[in-house]
C-alpha cells in the first residue's frame, strides 16, 4: 500500500514536470504549491519502504496528499472563478479597462507571471489542478489504509 501511494505521488510529480518541460506549460504559483506535498509524500514512502522511521509516518503521508488535494481543489475553484485566488497570480488586481493607452504602456508589470486563474489544459472538463485533487483523494485513502495496517 505504501509503495502504491508513494508511487502515485511520484507519478503525479513526473506528470507535472512533463507538462512543464515537454509540453511547454510553465506552472503558476498554486501549481508549484501542489508539488511540494507530493514530494513530501514520496519521501515518506521511500523512508518507510527502506525501514527508516516509525510506521505512524504513514499518517504524515496521508496528511501530505490531503494537503495537495486541498490546494488542488482551491486552485480549481480559482480557475473556475468560484472564489478569488492569490493577488500575485490572479486577475482583478488592476482595472485595465479604465486605463488609457499611455497609462497601459507605462505599467511596470512583472514579465513571465503565469496566471493562477487561467485553465491552460483540461481533460474531461477537469484542469490539472482538478485532476490533482481527484488523484490526491485516492492517494490519501491509500495512505490511510496503510497507516491503519501499521
Amino acid at each position: 500500500m505504501i509503495l502504491l501511494a508513494a508511487s502515485g505521488s511520484a507519478a503525479l510529480l513526473l506528470g507535472a514536470f512533463a507538462f512543464q518541460f515537454i509540453g511547454g506549460l510553465p506552472p503558476c504559483k498554486l501549481c508549484l504549491w501542489q508539488r511540494w506535498p507530493h514530494a513530501v509524500a514520496f519521501l515518506i514512502g521511500l523512508m518507510l519502504l527502506a525501514g527508516i522511521g516509525p510506521r505512524f509516518m504513514a499518517w504524515l503521508g496521508a496528511l501530505a496528499t490531503a494537503t495537495t488535494g486541498a490546494i488542488g481543489f482551491y486552485h480549481a475553484g480559482v480557475e473556475w472563478l468560484w472564489w478569488p485566488g492569490p493577488t500575485s497570480c490572479s486577475g482583478g488586481g488592476m482595472d485595465l479597462g479604465s486605463m488609457g493607452g499611455g497609462a497601459l504602456l507605462s505599467l511596470d508589470t512583472p514579465s513571465g507571471v503565469i496566471m493562477c486563474d487561467e485553465i491552460v489544459w483540461q481533460f474531461f472538463g477537469l484542469s490539472m489542478a482538478g485532476w490533482n485533487a481527484v488523484f490526491a483523494l485516492i492517494l490519501t485513502a491509500l495512505w490511510i489504509r496503510a497507516a491503519k495496517r501499521a
